[in-house]
């Protein structure tokens, strides 16, 4: 009789009759769909097909790392922050480096001449994300077509200048706004904190980016660092404004004010250096040069020093300026 059944339960199995016969669940069926889900995104590209779920992301600009972290992204390598960097030196910022930690990312070397496409190939991404401001979009539009030929590669605009841009179209890219309306709550209402309990120096002001070779470029004011300084307080001079300087790139954030320059142009009462591409400069050693000394702003001690990350900031270095201008200025 038992074998009897059992050739029932067979032939139903057969026609599909009788559920959980072999072969596995229907759960399991739909787990390995699910892993193979693609989407397709907009980019500044053209329309992308991605892993709906990614497993390794490589990430090829330092500067995204903190908002993808936010959104869950399996980084498993990313560059350093600056290019031909020696990577046992390279370090996470402080609010992604838990992150970094919990998700093994490691660094890739970023070689100045161009991405090292044999060494992104070999972390055997299922994603590549690029772009951005500044030189990581040069090198990924250099790039795409080789980079397309190992994974699927987003590049961001670099006409999303703020980090709310940035933010917003990669929480979009991958269906998780709320992440992004989270954030910008949190920094808004952190701004009006710091607004509160801040005397803002004297204004307007001028900001000044200085490279190693000690150039200084102006920081344009209606966008980046000084838009955001706008709303604490802290009034930006309509330098660029004036018409007589034109941005140091197309579509660039800075221009540059010459030695010459700089007497008849930085006359505001108070200025905030900034340095640029990893350096720092100390206002006290600026003053030892006759054409600083000479500023307002310097012999009346407003000149003020800022972390070189504070420009072209993401949502955490955003969040970090905050608390260097509340430092400075608590009331």
């Amino acid at each position: 009789m038992a074998k009897n059944v059992r050739y029932l339960v067979a032939i139903l199995c057969a026609l599909g009759l009788v559920a959980g016969c072999g072969g596995g669940s229907s759960d399991d069926a739909e787990s390995g769909a699910n892993a193979n889900a693609t989407r397709t995104v907009s980019t500044v590209k053209g329309d992308v097909t991605i892993p709906a779920k990614p497993k390794r992301v490589v990430l090829l600009n330092y500067a995204l790392a903190g908002y993808l972290y936010d959104l869950g992204l399996p980084v498993v390598s990313t560059v350093t922050e600056y290019t031909d960097r020696d990577i046992t030196k390279a370090e996470p910022f402080e609010a992604w480096a838990d992150d970094f930690t919990k998700a093994g990312t490691k660094f890739m070397h970023w070689p100045a001449g161009g991405y090292n496409i044999e060494a992104v190939a070999a972390e055997k991404p299922d994603l590549i994300i690029g772009g951005g401001l500044g030189f990581p979009f040069k090198q990924g539009t250099d790039a795409y077509d080789r980079l397309t030929t190992i994974a699927p590669t987003i590049l961001v605009d670099n006409k999303l200048e703020s980090w709310q841009q940035q933010f917003e179209y990669l929480a979009k890219t991958f269906e998780q706004p709320q992440v992004y309306q989270d954030a910008v709550k949190k920094y808004d209402e952190r701004i009006a904190q710091v607004k509160a309990g801040i005397t803002p120096p004297p204004g307007p002001v001028a900001f000044l980016s200085m490279t190693a070779q000690g150039k200084a470029y102006g920081l344009i004011e209606n966008r980046g660092v000084p838009a955001e300084f706008a709303k604490l307080g802290i009034e930006p001079a309509p330098i660029f404004a004036s018409g007589k300087f034109k941005p140091y790139t197309a579509g660039g954030d800075s221009y540059e004010i010459t030695p010459e320059q700089l007497p008849s142009t930085v006359t505001q009462p108070s200025v905030f250096i900034v340095g640029f591409s990893g350096q720092t400069f100390d206002v006290n050693s600026l003053r030892s040069q006759p054409v600083y000394a000479s500023l307002p702003a310097f012999s009346s001690n407003h000149a003020y020093d800022l972390p070189y990350w504070v420009q072209r900031p993401d949502f955490d270095k955003a969040m970090a300026t905050l608390d260097v201008v509340e430092k400075m200025f608590k009331k």
